[in-house]
């Protein structure tokens, strides 16, 4: 039997499935994976009916299949999920939801397996959100099984908006009577509990609204900035040493888990390309570095760091090899301005922040705003250092800085901190 037989034999299999005589349908789609082996439409039904009988890992067998023959398909990836589901494996339902939604963002089902997800694992504000893009883009007519989903996410968001706004209100009272109206954190705080909607680019994290979107950030607004540089010399000749005892405690920047799906980080992950030397990370003192490098740790003393615990601030050297090419990406937030500081810059690497490029220049640093996407390259065959770290934006003043940092601690205390907040 050759292709030509495949569509009666898929016409023949997809009739004997609609009149429930799975062991017909069954026997069908085999002898179509007999022809055609990768043949998506084919494995994909097998998938169905194994799921259909219980059988969750045949069917996560062959949605697996189906989705690798035709990865550009996100039903394939809802289907995937599904039987992930089905056998209870969280982190790989996530995956092929990701996926799924990565090529279709609007792709409903995608959107509404994800919310249940979240829910499920009592990640609130996360399912908020997920129920929230269901709500905006379910299809009409909303009716039955359709209605029924929207119903629960209504009420589910109601209630967990409800429960936030309370504890906002009862943990900001005594601050916001101290400050009065803080609009841009009052909008932050708005947008955060789905009260309203911020037109904005795309930061990953907490986005406040109304603050200049500068690609680089201009130095008077950063009245350390030369002081904090006059260190450089000292600064260089602790990342030297390092550098000439073997580099210890430098570890590769980009450590994805065990399984994600490949991406753009892929050709990073695990790898020493791009370097980092922690003094502070994720809002942790790192003491041994400090220790090691006390020149640096003087200077930083100079810098008005980020300080929100568990978030920020980050530091590290920042190394990227001969050759290295760190892609177009955003970052999570822009309460933040990141500094680069250049220590050991060949001539020819260059930076990219929206549709600015510049070059290094060893002792001069720059600030900008990471939400807007930004790419480096170190086109030499020498290595290029920096060191990196978070200060405030400057566009936000000292009470709008106290306002945000207090809404993100009660945002954990109410047990509602979100992989998506950070």
């Amino acid at each position: 039997m050759n292709e030509g037989a495949i569509p009666n034999l898929l016409a023949e299999a997809m009739a004997a499935q609609q009149g429930g005589n799975a062991a017909r349908a069954r026997a069908l789609y085999n002898q179509v994976i007999a022809i055609a082996p990768a043949h998506p439409a084919a494995l994909n039904s097998l998938g169905v009916l194994a799921l259909n009988e219980g059988d969750a890992p045949t069917a996560t067998d062959f949605h697996t299949r189906a989705a690798a023959a035709d990865p550009g398909a996100p039903v394939l990836w809802v289907n995937l999920a599904r039987a992930w589901r089905a056998v209870g494996d969280d982190f790989e339902e996530r995956r092929a939801l990701d996926k799924a939604l990565s090529i279709d963002p609007t792709t409903f089902t995608a959107m509404v397996r994800k919310a249940e997800l979240h829910e499920r694992r009592g990640e609130d504000l996360d399912a908020m959100q997920a129920w929230q893009a269901a709500l905006i883009h379910a299809p009409e007519p909303r009716v039955g099984a359709v209605e029924e989903m929207l119903s629960h996410a209504r009420d589910y968001v109601g209630a967990r908006t409800a429960r936030l706004s309370a504890a906002m209100d009862a943990g900001l009272a005594d601050l916001r009577t101290e400050l009065g109206p803080l609009r841009r954190i009052d909008a932050c705080v708005d947008a955060m509990l789905g009260k309203r909607r911020i037109y904005r680019n795309e930061p990953h994290g907490v986005h406040v609204p109304f603050l200049p979107a500068d690609e680089f950030f201009e130095r008077s607004h950063f009245a350390w900035l030369a002081a904090f540089e006059a260190h450089t010399p000292a600064i260089r000749a602790e990342l030297g040493a390092l550098l000439a005892d073997g580099a210890p405690g430098f570890a590769p920047y980009v450590q994805q888990a065990a399984g994600t799906p490949e991406n753009k980080w892929t050709p990073l992950d695990g790898k020493s390309t791009w370097g980092a030397y922690y003094f502070w990370h994720y809002g942790e003192r790192i003491t041994g570095a400090h220790d090691r490098c006390p020149a640096t740790s003087k200077a930083l003393d100079l810098v008005p760091l980020v300080d929100l615990p568990g978030r920020m601030p980050n530091v590290f050297f920042s190394l990227l090899e001969p050759g290295g090419h760190i892609p177009p990406h955003t970052g999570v937030t822009n309460l933040r301005a990141i500094l680069h500081l250049p220590l050991i810059v060949p001539e020819g690497c260059w930076y990219r922040v929206g549709g600015d490029v510049r070059p290094w220049r060893e002792g001069e640093a720059w600030l900008f705003d990471d939400t807007i996407e930004h790419e480096a390259v170190n086109p030499t065959d020498q290595l290029r250092a920096v060191l990196i770290l978070d200060v405030w934006n400057p566009h936000l003043r000292d009470d709008e800085r106290r306002l945000l940092a207090k809404s993100l601690e009660v945002a954990d205390g109410a047990g509602l901190k979100s992989q998506q907040l950070d």
